[in-house]
């Protein structure tokens, strides 16, 4: 066997073991899935909120009303004269 062939052949049962880690320990994979999807950012409310406007052709009075465009929990968040204001954000 030649170096190159030994190479490929090491890559591809890495990278099949670590598809089987992967397929057999689903619980840990969905819970740091869940921990980034749960991480919100004044960006991301201040997105949602521009979607809403362009969908209803109204500004959001409350963060309820933008549970279908964000993923994630948005409940420290509120909307202060049309933007967000919550943990991380700065008022202009």
């Amino acid at each position: 066997m030649r170096l190159i062939e030994i190479a490929m052949a090491s890559a591809i049962t890495m990278s099949i073991g670590g598809v089987s880690y992967v397929a057999l320990n689903p619980t840990q994979l969905k819970s740091r899935a869940q921990t980034v999807a749960d991480q919100t950012t004044c960006r991301t409310v201040d997105t949602a909120i521009v979607g809403y406007l362009m969908n209803n052709g109204t500004a959001p009075t409350s963060v309820r009303q933008l549970k279908d465009y964000v993923r994630g929990d948005i409940a420290r968040y509120r909307i202060v004269n049309g933007v967000a204001a919550g943990p991380g954000c700065t008022q202009a």
